[in-house]
């Protein structure tokens, strides 16, 4: 069975830093893109990042590139998304997500891929 457990968010001020993790089990992590989408009630979801060890690469949504980073830690079986210089745009339910590849991703189909974990609230107070 698959699980993917976030990490706690948080509440943070702008210009902040925050770091989430996401522990997975129940599949083969290595051949999974591993990455992260995030979703505002009411509000469409947008992927963040995604990362392919497989294929030795990483993707970031525009609106994160430079400020986010996501790695990977093979042997914990774990992803890491570090997020600095934080914005109140940034504000939203964080969930960590697996599938085969990052084509969800690329290809901007945030709604088909095969596992997510329950989400984390991550909140960028102004």
């Amino acid at each position: 069975e698959v699980h993917l457990v976030e990490s706690r968010g948080g509440l943070v001020q702008a210009g902040g830093s925050l770091r989430l993790s996401c522990a997975a089990s129940g599949f083969t992590f290595g051949d999974y893109g591993i990455g992260w989408f995030r979703q505002v009630p009411g509000k469409e979801r947008e992927g963040v990042s995604c990362i392919s060890t497989s294929v030795g690469k990483t993707y970031y949504a525009d609106s994160v590139k430079g400020r986010f980073t996501l790695s990977s830690d093979n042997a914990k079986n774990t992803v890491y998304l570090q997020m600095n210089s934080l914005k109140p745009e940034d504000t939203a339910v964080y969930y960590c997500t697996a599938d085969p590849t990052c084509n969800w991703f690329t290809s901007g189909s945030f709604y088909d891929m095969n596992y997510w974990g329950k989400g984390t609230l991550v909140a960028v107070s102004s």
